[in-house]
């Protein structure tokens, strides 16, 4: 496994809508690894990959947030929701494309998602709270839509051009 550069907002592929994965073949396992290792190291929560430059519907997440508590490393391919509660909730979300800014974002609290598994098995789980924000936030990457899309137009044009300077920051550096 190795470490995936994260695009930096602004990026074109990070507004594409990425493609269906036809099979999950050892390349698929391989950036499912890869995208685990790079999430860990952030450290995130989720990471899709269009983040990593992969246009495909391909995500990964672990929302343990406890020291002892075992982490629960999980990948979705081709994931979908299937159903929304009509019950919100606000979480102030971050994202490792835009990183060290934050903002309010308002969804679904709980979701039921259908994914594909790293078999080539079909699952369903409800998730809640921390867990339905970060796959909804993920499943948004690969419909090409940011966090930052929920905010104001004038954060979110903030937002951009902070990131515009951090991304010509690092290019100097």
């Amino acid at each position: 496994m190795a470490l995936r550069d994260i695009l930096i907002h602004p990026d074109p592929r990070l507004k594409k809508v990425a493609a269906p994965v036809p099979e999950v073949t050892a390349e698929i396992r391989r950036l499912a690894g890869d995208m685990l290792e790079t999430m860990y190291d952030a450290p995130g929560i989720g990471l899709a990959a269009p983040q990593v430059g992969v246009l495909s519907r391909l995500l990964v997440m672990d929302c343990v947030k406890g020291e002892a508590d075992p982490a629960r490393p999980m990948v979705l391919i081709n994931p979908e929701i299937a159903w929304v509660s009509e019950a919100m909730n606000v979480y102030e979300e971050g994202c490792l494309s835009i990183p060290e800014q934050y903002g309010d974002v308002e969804r679904p609290a709980e979701v039921v998602v259908r994914w594909t598994d790293l078999d080539g098995k079909g699952q369903e789980e409800r998730f809640a709270g921390l867990w339905a924000t970060c796959v909804q936030h993920e499943i948004d990457h690969l419909n090409g839509k940011l966090f930052i899309d929920y905010l104001k137009p004038l954060r979110r044009q903030m937002i951009t051009r902070r990131m515009v300077k951090l991304k010509r920051e690092r290019a100097r550096a």
